[in-house]
């Protein structure tokens, strides 16, 4: 298997990309990057320095990404979600951030998660998986990520759920409708539904989708 292989995994917020990528990294033994991660932390900066990502140009913050930023434990909560939705909309900011992906995966081949790695971070990958799942599925997701290990009432666990599935369903709307790499999966794109799949399954059925897709071009 070749070092450079690039396998882009797109799909929207708590569709399960992330937890896929980095498993689908260890099997291949492919360098793993969560490109979301760079606009959570552009955004976290805006919002850490006072300013509206919504109203102010962040290209200054995002050439100025530090590892330390990628590394904050605060980049998941729905404000942050808010500010990265609004900062990846810049087309300033993802032109700065483009090279540094790039470069990435160009060193010794990667598995990247996003929402524009097929369709514009890496157009000619190989491999191209889009990861959707229910509005619904994506909010308990999130929400237990939210929540750790504190207990809640059911009434306000419920509650919490709407919350977040509305959040969650307003960011896919402004990551879709935006003019610079929206939010869809590219053409040649093999979608996965993980409702249907457990962690694992979708694993296994990522790497058939690599295994056949590297027999087709060998």
């Amino acid at each position: 298997m070749s070092r450079r292989l690039i396998v882009a995994v797109d799909g929207p917020a708590a569709a399960g990309k992330g937890t896929l990528a980095r498993a689908l990294a260890e099997a291949l033994a492919l360098p793993y990057l969560d490109t979301g991660l760079l606009y959570r932390a552009v955004g976290r900066r805006m919002l850490d320095a006072g300013r509206d990502p919504a109203l102010e140009n962040a290209e200054a913050e995002a050439r100025a990404l530090r590892p330390a930023d990628l590394a904050r434990t605060d980049l998941r909560t729905p404000e942050v979600d808010r500010a990265a939705s609004a900062v990846a909309a810049q087309h300033a900011v993802r032109a700065a951030l483009l090279a540094f992906q790039r470069g990435f995966g160009h060193a010794n081949g990667a598995v990247l998660d996003g929402r524009d790695i097929g369709t514009v971070i890496f157009p000619d990958a190989p491999v191209k998986l889009y990861v959707t799942a229910s509005a619904r599925s994506r909010a308990e997701r999130r929400f237990r990520q939210m929540r750790g290990d504190q207990t809640i009432d059911p009434d306000a666990h419920e509650a919490a759920i709407a919350r977040v599935e509305a959040e969650l369903l307003a960011r896919d709307a402004a990551d879709s409708a935006r003019a610079s790499a929206p939010l869809k999966p590219a053409d040649d794109a093999i979608e996965i539904d993980s409702d249907r799949l457990d962690a694992r399954a979708v694993l296994l059925e990522a790497l058939r989708i690599v295994q056949a897709r590297i027999a087709e071009t060998s």
